[in-house]
């Protein structure tokens, strides 16, 4: 008989079922009762009247835990500090869209060396989240495959839908039956209307294919994510944060019946892709921020051990400690002043 299927198939893995992984890399009590607090406390910033401002900060990826816990350490002593006005969650990104080819992240290549060994790559990623969490740090990541959050989601406090993503069908559905509230970027072109298009769709209950917790496939059935806002992240055509911009963006929430809530990304095309410029989209708008605009929860940061980043695929042995893999980002010296001035700036917000 003619062979039609698998014929590009090299090898299929066997990965342990997510109640496996769940059983083998439990969340404690504490974790699981962290993990609920600091959702409903990111739920209020976004959608009630809670001052505090929402920073998404921490290195472009995850690839090495040693360095990931170094910076995790540091950053929860800083957000400590600064709790009162800001509330600090640690970008834990373990899956990097690629626009062509390259390292996919923690969890597809957790070696670095090609040898994509999953299993030991979601073994990895629970193994960190927890310890993240151990420090009293909420947690956030990117969601891009759809099995994934089987594995880890119990562990993120906030996640993220990818400008590359906010469009797809499959990542709306996903959304529409996860657990944390979670950002819409606007699409690679600039569009807020993708991202507001895949707010409305993911709080609408869904029926689509999945993997239940024992990786049977099945079909999941949600009741909808009501706690969806967008993210700006700039686009094509430039950056957009102006002013302008934000009240477009207002604008268009408020068309689509929706809550004026926006999360700035500091990095990517808000930044032209230069990560020194992160600080300085910041004090934008803080400047906005300070002049009375309540629309803006939040930002998000790019921000590492060390500044920038380096090239790979190279030797393990020959990578820089706490300098990024995938996006460039600004060192801790930068990012712990930026913390600070942002603390001192709101200051007049809670008089």
């Amino acid at each position: 008989m003619q062979r039609t299927s698998d014929i590009n198939v090299v090898e299929t893995r066997a990965l342990p079922s997510p109640a496996a992984l769940l059983t083998e890399l439990p969340k404690s009590d504490a974790q699981a009762a962290f993990v609920a607090r600091a959702r409903e406390d990111i739920h209020r910033i976004i959608f009630t009247n809670d001052k505090r401002f929402l920073l998404v900060m921490g290195p472009c990826s995850i690839h090495d835990l040693d360095a990931g816990r170094d910076y995790a350490r540091r950053l929860s002593k800083l957000a400590r500090e600064v709790s009162d006005r800001v509330l600090i969650v640690m970008r834990v990104y373990f899956e990097k869209p690629r626009t062509t080819v390259g390292w996919k992240g923690l969890i597809m290549d957790p070696h670095l060396d090609g040898s994509h060994d999953i299993a030991a790559g979601l073994r990895l990623a629970r193994t960190f989240l927890r310890d993240v969490l151990d420090l009293g740090l909420p947690t956030a990541t990117e969601l891009l495959d759809p099995i994934t959050p089987q594995y880890i989601a119990d562990l993120i406090c906030w996640s993220a839908i990818g400008a590359r993503t906010a469009e797809s069908q499959t990542h709306r559905q996903m959304a529409s039956g996860l657990s944390m509230p979670l950002g819409f970027k606007n699409g690679t072109d600039g569009s807020i209307t993708t991202a507001t298009n895949a707010i409305r769709a993911a709080a609408q209950p869904h029926t689509f294919l999945g993997i239940n917790l024992d990786g049977a496939a099945s079909a999941i059935v949600t009741r909808g994510n009501p706690n969806c806002h967008v993210v700006l992240r700039g686009g094509n055509a430039g950056p957009n944060y102006s002013p302008a911009h934000i009240a477009e963006t207002e604008a268009l929430l408020v068309k689509a019946g929706l809550l004026k809530a926006i999360l700035v990304d500091c990095s990517h095309d808000n930044s032209a892709k230069q990560p020194e410029r992160q600080p300085d989209v910041m004090r934008e708008l803080l400047g906005q921020i300070t002049t009375g605009n309540t629309s803006i929860i939040g930002a998000m940061i790019e921000s590492n051990l060390g500044a920038g980043s380096q090239p790979f695929p190279q030797p393990k042995e020959k990578l820089r400690y706490g300098v990024s893999i995938t996006d460039a980002c600004i060192d801790w010296p930068t990012t712990e002043a930026l913390v600070r001035e942002i603390h001192s700036a709101l200051a007049p917000r809670f008089r």
